[in-house]
């Protein structure tokens, strides 16, 4: 079955919003067995709606369309398709009714001009948008099925998880059954993955396994596809194998996050974590505290970014500071005295040079020194991390949750 997504947007092609489209809807549809075959991303005119919608429902079974459903003078893809397929706008009275309500419900005046959004092709599936106004639509073409969808991703995805899929799965189910799974490593090369699970893996390559390997910031997935009855065999196997072979580097699966993994392992363990923050600003913190349930076992985060806070606020001493607050025994006392103000099981500290500025010969931009303390004592690893500011907090903060679940790991093999 040939599948394509169009995504319509001059705000896209410009670079001012990013298209998480294409990434999200691959997932979900990868994730039931069908396989995109064509994305595009066209600006918000009347001709390349056009041209990319009727070539899309020539040749494809499932066409995806995004965006340009609002009330705007720019959200042209509604009248353009039913120009295009020949059919007629008719009101939608659910539509209008859920329109008005939606606007009651927050106290705002409703422009008359939002009405638009209830006119929906005639013949057409309406689906229901309850985060926003403009409904989507799914139209039988000659092929298979068009749908359309709002462009905000706060708006397509619960559409799309509620209803888009459940009618794909009743309308137009895949023709083969297909099963992906995704090892997520940390703290090991691409290459070395591949020579570490490749001639293990070589049996099940023959029968039909597909595997790939896509290099992240400061990660590595391993991808795995098998298709038709002997599939979920493949994948549950050949995952085993992929573990054991690359054993403490691999933190999660699928669209596990290391931060999940530290969060839901403190509360199974009842124990608790605090930060000490330089180079990294809060980040570390934000990413802890973007988890549900962190507040059972985050008492406090700091961030210390003057040498004055580190001083007043945790005590480190300012014997150490006048050495160098970017420094091994600086990241040392941050952690050890955060994790005793707090009396917390664990604690982790970042002190280091984003740059791009601020760098010497003896600690170049990127230097970064990360602690971990615990009751049993206090290590430091010292990191270089050459990328920009943002890229840079990224990875530090990624190193040191690191340096926790490897405790965890270094702990449970004793």
């Amino acid at each position: 079955m040939r599948v394509e997504l169009i995504n319509t947007g001059s705000e896209l092609l410009l670079g001012r919003v990013l298209n998480t489209h294409q990434q999200w809807i691959g997932q979900q549809l990868a994730g039931v067995g069908y396989e995109l075959a064509i994305q595009q991303t066209i600006p918000d005119t009347e001709s390349s709606i056009e041209v990319a919608v009727s070539e899309a429902i020539e040749r494809s079974e499932l066409v995806i369309v995004t965006g340009g459903l609002g009330p705007t003078g720019d959200d042209m893809t509604r009248q353009r398709i039913a120009e295009l397929l020949e059919v007629s706008l008719v009101d939608h009275q659910e539509t209008r009714d859920r329109i008005i309500s939606h606007f009651q419900k927050r106290n705002r005046p409703m422009p008359e001009s939002v009405m638009v959004q209830a006119k929906v092709l005639e013949g057409s599936t309406v689906l229901p948008n309850e985060y926003g106004t403009a409904p989507g639509l799914a139209v039988s073409t000659s092929k298979g099925w068009l749908i359309l969808l709002p462009g905000p991703p706060r708006e397509l995805r619960p559409m799309y998880t509620v209803y888009v899929a459940p009618f794909l799965a009743k309308e137009l189910p895949p023709r083969r059954k297909m099963v992906t799974r995704t090892i997520k490593t940390m703290g090991i090369g691409e290459s070395t993955v591949e020579e570490l699970i490749s001639q293990e893996l070589s049996e099940f390559l023959a029968q039909g396994l597909e595997i790939g390997y896509c290099a992240r910031v400061g990660e590595v997935d391993v991808r795995m596809v098998a298709y038709g009855s002997s599939g979920p065999r493949l994948i549950k196997e050949s995952e085993t194998i992929v573990r054991q072979c690359l054993k403490e580097y691999v933190f999660g699966a699928d669209e596990d996050r290391l931060e999940d993994f530290i969060v839901y392992g403190l509360i199974e363990r009842n124990q608790t974590l605090v930060v000490a923050e330089s180079c990294t600003g809060g980040y570390l913190s934000h990413r802890i505290t973007n988890v549900s349930g962190s507040s059972a076992v985050f008492p406090a985060g700091h961030c210390v970014y003057s040498n004055e806070s580190k001083e007043s606020i945790l005590g480190v001493s300012k014997i150490a500071l006048e050495k160098g607050a970017v420094s091994q025994s600086v990241a040392r006392e941050m952690a050890d005295r955060v994790r005793l103000l707090h009396k917390a099981d664990y604690a982790l500290a970042t002190t280091g040079i984003a740059g791009p500025t601020g760098g010497t010969e003896e600690k170049p931009v990127g230097t970064v020194y990360i602690g971990i303390s615990t009751a049993q004592g206090t290590r430091v690893i010292k990191e270089c991390n050459r990328c920009d500011r943002e890229t840079f907090k990224y990875v530090t903060s990624q190193q040191a949750l690191n340096l926790l679940r490897r405790e965890w790991y270094k702990k449970a093999r004793h």
